[in-house]
């Protein structure tokens, strides 16, 4: 397995974390504030941004990198997650079928998101990364439930591979992913994997939910899909953030991930400290690595101390717990600008330490 990701701006060391910029955009960050927290790249989401933009955009800007005024690595999701979990919670109307998923987006307007353009509605986008069409299994679901989402999702899958290979060249070809469904089913999960690997991905995503049925990650899953997949495989966790899961999956193989945890929990009063007193100090074989910081307390309205002292990031170099707890008192905007931007630096130190043991053996 090769060391890095291959991108249109160069090489990117893995394993690798992208913060979900849904609609082009990581909320209250510009793409200068995402490169000062030393991310290499962002996730955009193909259904938000066919049904806000459309093709006309992309189309004259040359792909969502040049849109967003972006220098770093982007990857794309199908979309079809968005879709269905929309349908499924009955807050719109729509229908699964072999044909593709279509969606009621208004009375007047319904998208139908088949395999074919799904690949060629990211390949405009010229991301550096796709994933094919996949057909979600429920946590809910019964076996021949699980199983039929598993016969869709490898037919659909031949389906975006077949477009991809007309519609990509040399001159750009990003890394294709399959989607390994079958719920908590581990014989449809091994059947799956083994079926996409038989199409011929560069890499394969951990698709569905990945907690079980009492409330904890399904490392058990984890492991079968890293287990029945070729040592060349690029492993994608999907939707996958927390720091203590990325750190057990990169032990199993894995090298991207992708979670909107760290920006939705910057702006919702929550944030990522190490427990280290120095970045240099920060040792992610220790139970406790990390913790949460919450920074509107009482106990922190007179605190001159950093958020963290294992953190070089804008908030914890300029700012005292102080002042950040006096933004989030006054609903100052730039308290989930700078909350948002320490998480994110919080990641990327992550990954950077990842990097390091991944590179040296550990």
């Amino acid at each position: 397995m090769k060391n890095y990701f291959k991108s249109s701006v160069g090489n990117i060391l893995l394993p690798l974390f992208f913060p979900d910029a849904t609609q082009s955009v990581v909320k209250t960050l510009d793409s200068l504030d995402i490169e000062a927290t030393s991310t290499p790249g962002v996730l955009v989401n193909t259904y938000h941004l066919y049904r806000e933009l459309g093709n006309t955009i992309f189309e004259k800007f040359d792909g969502i990198r040049e849109f967003m005024g972006w220098k770093g690595a982007v990857i794309s999701d199908s979309g079809g997650f968005q879709i269905m979990s929309i349908i499924k919670s009955k807050s719109g109307k729509g229908k699964v079928s072999d044909v593709g998923i279509a969606i009621h987006t208004s009375k007047n307007k319904k998208i139908l998101l088949t395999p074919e353009k799904s690949i060629g509605y990211q390949l405009l986008l010229r991301t550096d990364l796709v994933v094919v069409l996949d057909d979600f299994t429920p946590m809910s679901a019964t076996y021949e439930e699980a199983k039929e989402s598993v016969e869709r999702t490898i037919s659909w899958a031949i389906r975006c591979k077949k477009y991809f290979d007309e519609h990509t060249t040399k001159d750009y070809k990003p890394y294709i992913i399959g989607v390994v469904q079958g719920g908590k089913y581990l014989d449809l999960r091994k059947y799956c994997c083994e079926e996409l690997v038989k199409i011929g991905f560069d890499g394969l995503g951990y698709g569905g939910w990945p907690i079980n049925e009492s409330g904890k990650f399904d490392y058990e899953i984890a492991e079968l899909i890293a287990t029945n997949s070729p040592k060349s495989c690029l492993l994608y966790g999907l939707g996958i953030g927390k720091p203590d899961e990325i750190v057990k999956l990169v032990k199993m193989g894995y090298r991207i991930f992708d979670c909107v945890l760290p920006t939705r929990d910057a702006r919702h009063k929550r944030l990522y400290v190490y427990t280290a007193k120095s970045i240099d100090e920060i040792n992610l074989d220790s139970d406790k690595f990390y913790r949460y910081y919450v920074p509107d307390k009482q106990m922190y309205f007179a605190d001159k101390n950093p958020i963290s002292s294992a953190c070089d990031c804008l908030l914890c170099k300029h700012y005292s717990r102080s002042y950040l707890a006096h933004l989030f008192r006054i609903g100052d905007m730039s308290a989930l600008r700078l909350s948002t931007i320490h998480n994110l630096r919080f990641y990327s130190i992550l990954m950077e330490k990842l990097q390091y043991n991944y590179l040296h053996g550990k």
